[in-house]
């Protein structure tokens, strides 16, 4: 709901509404224009009496917003998010490249590909502690053990870690050791695990379900965000269809319609969309020319003998030619 206001509303005329819509349990924002001003209200706002608050004597009109996710989209967050972490920033003209093993695998495996990609120019450690397999008997991460060599190769490196989250068990530890939390595709829906970790206010990677659509998305990301969390990240990575050649459909035109829709930055992961490392160099610079804010691509020192997904992880060779590819790119697309 959006309540516009007359160009002689005073303060104390404002705070007055403001304390009408207080008892109603949402969210209230004042937006300042050059020629209006307004309060938007996010939340539940059904149950807030429109002809009431049009009684108001400095009240032009009261809309109702169409979009249901009043935090994630650009109405009342007109300017680009950047989220910050470590003195590494993403998004609103802010591209970061994430990079890193799917898996933590040893102390010797993690600190070589950090020191590499760093090396590279890449701003983000990715590597998973605990990973959500297809199957059970599949490597399902080293857990709390894999989450310290992160914190050690973050030691040592300064890049902050990426990892994801499955579970609200390990809430404590997140929130204590983790710079930017992830949220993988199986649980973008997950909406205990969402509120949980918006309550956490940490910087938030959110990634597109196998078969979710664009709203659903940004849904996912307003749970986050109504819990406390406004540094919220969108992953693209992929989504099913009929086609067998990749392991998913990297939908890339998913990228320019979010910029239209949310102020959140915007990721795009060619790993887990394509499957094949050979795909992932053409893919990530077709992100980045489509408006991506950054990328997130799977890193190995020795892919043939990875415990999870080596087949579409690149070596840190390939890494490095491809950062010099994407810097250019990312320049020849930027906005004067």
């Amino acid at each position: 709901m959006i309540i516009i206001l007359k160009p002689e509303a005073s303060q104390a005329e404002i705070q007055a509404i403001h304390s009408a819509i207080n008892r109603f349990n949402v969210i209230v924002q004042d937006i300042t224009g050059e020629n209006t001003s307004m309060i938007g209200l996010a939340g539940d706002t059904s149950a807030i009496p429109r002809e009431s608050i049009e009684r108001f004597a400095c009240v032009e009109r009261v809309m109702k917003v169409q979009e249901p996710y009043k935090l994630a989209g650009r109405r009342f967050h007109p300017d680009n998010t950047i989220v910050e972490s470590r003195g590494s920033k993403l998004g609103g003209g802010h591209f970061a490249v994430m990079a890193g093993p799917c898996s933590v695998e040893s102390e010797e495996q993690i600190l070589s590909v950090a020191q590499e990609i760093k090396r590279s120019g890449a701003t983000f450690l990715r590597g998973g502690a605990f990973k959500p397999r297809s199957s059970p008997y599949a490597f399902q991460g080293l857990g709390l053990d894999g989450l310290e060599l992160l914190v050690v190769a973050r030691r040592k490196t300064g890049l902050p870690i990426v990892t994801e989250l499955m579970s609200t068990e390990y809430l404590d530890a997140f929130a204590r050791d983790v710079d930017v939390i992830q949220i993988g595709a199986r649980n973008m829906q997950n909406f205990t695990l969402l509120r949980e970790v918006g309550g956490l206010k940490k910087p938030v990677l959110l990634k597109r379900g196998l078969s979710s659509t664009i709203e659903e998305l940004l849904m996912a990301a307003e749970y986050v965000m109504a819990a406390g969390c406004k540094d919220v990240m969108l992953c693209e990575r992929g989504i099913r269809t009929f086609e067998t050649a990749t392991r998913n459909t990297l939908d890339l035109s998913a990228v320019p319609v979010l910029k239209e829709k949310t102020h959140l930055p915007i990721i795009v992961d060619p790993s887990h969309a394509t499957g094949r490392w050979a795909l992932v160099p053409s893919m990530a610079l077709a992100a980045v020319a489509s408006g991506a804010d950054g990328l997130i691509i799977e890193v190995h020192n020795s892919p043939e003998t990875a415990l999870c997904d080596g087949a579409q992880s690149i070596t840190p060779h390939v890494f490095h030619d491809l950062m010099g590819r994407i810097n250019r790119v990312a320049e020849a697309v930027k906005a004067d």
